[in-house]
């Protein structure tokens, strides 16, 4: 094809709907590699030094209030704004807690509620 040719409209059909198809596909390998990096990661030991600075534990039932006077009840990490992944799994990947995955029922003190949360 000569640069000074134009581009017909099948032509210009054809590399549009193999662009599409191309992204599509993309998209789809991304987002399975994303969930399969997700799910490589360690869960988070309530022993690591900043686990244990934020008092971070698996079961927000046995954070001690008196020890903790931010923490309420009903605030887990399914709930917080930290946490990310996919809704309903028991270990998601946390912001606070880079390359670990932490309890869905944990809680730690930097818990924010997630918007449109109860």
């Amino acid at each position: 094809m000569n640069p000074n040719d134009r581009m017909t409209r099948r032509q210009w059909l054809g590399v549009s709907v193999t662009a599409a198809a191309g992204l599509a596909g993309a998209s789809a390998v991304a987002a399975t590699t994303t969930r399969t990096a997700a799910a490589a990661l360690p869960h988070l030991d309530e022993k690591d030094a900043q686990a244990a600075a934020l008092h971070y534990v698996h079961d927000a039932k046995l954070v001690d209030p008196k020890k903790n006077p931010t923490y309420k009840p009903g605030q887990h990490c399914a709930n917080c704004l930290q946490l990310t992944g996919k809704a309903g799994d028991a270990w998601r990947p946390c912001n606070i807690f880079p390359k670990h995955l932490v309890a869905a029922t944990g809680w730690c003190s930097v818990w924010a509620k997630k918007p449109g949360t109860a």
